[in-house]
């Protein structure tokens, strides 16, 4: 199995989670999106879209991370990523899609090159677009967490959910978007960073973190 990411992106980081959920070895080989490398045409001819992350397995090239997460689960069912009724599972979706459709793309790294090269965005008026999104995708979130039992919002393991919402921490608080006015948000997170799975997972953690 071959992993093409970039060791910030969020949706690569969602894969490598899921990746070390379920025990699976990967290699993995580094798409520089500061350099352009995803639009190159060795790496277009993998994923037309020029996105990162694309998985290679035996032959076959999948594209756009919660696709690959749930081909992931429906390969190798255990540990699941997804709560096995279909009440549980549509809400974990709900959850994760929250992160994954609403509050990342439009912080990803693409849209923030438009605002400031096309719309002229400043540098600061730019991080204050990623809080606005992150705070108000977080408090849709919280609310909807609340009240939920479990450690995390699938029941007592970390599923689908849980690889969209730790990469989604860890760039709101690259741009300083505080946890303390989200405390379900922030107890799922304490639980996930302590599991050897998210922390090998961990942008920083990543051979190409140093390039």
């Amino acid at each position: 199995m071959e992993l093409h990411g970039y060791f910030r992106s969020s949706a690569s980081y969602r894969v490598r989670i899921a990746l070390n959920l379920k025990g699976l070895s990967y290699d993995y080989h580094p798409v520089n999106l500061l350099k352009g490398e995803q639009v190159e045409a060795r790496y277009r001819s993998l994923n037309p879209q020029g996105l990162v992350p694309a998985l290679i397995e035996s032959g076959h090239v999948f594209t756009q991370s919660l696709a690959i997460l749930e081909w992931l689960d429906e390969q190798h069912p255990e540990p699941a990523l997804l709560p096995h009724d279909a009440l549980g599972r549509a809400r974990v979706r709900a959850l994760a899609y929250n992160v994954a459709c609403d509050i990342q793309p439009v912080q990803n790294l693409r849209v923030l090159k438009y605002i400031q090269s096309e719309l002229g965005a400043s540098d600061e008026q730019k991080v204050e677009w990623i809080r606005h999104w992150v705070t108000g995708g977080f408090q849709a979130l919280e609310t909807q967490l609340d009240g939920q039992g479990g450690t995390f919002a699938g029941g007592d393991t970390p599923g689908l959910f849980e690889c969209c919402l730790i990469p989604q921490i860890y760039n709101a608080e690259r741009f300083g978007v505080s946890l303390d006015a989200f405390p379900r948000i922030a107890t799922i997170a304490k639980a996930c960073a302590e599991l050897p799975a998210f922390e090998q997972a961990r942008p920083e953690n990543q051979p190409d973190s140093t390039i």
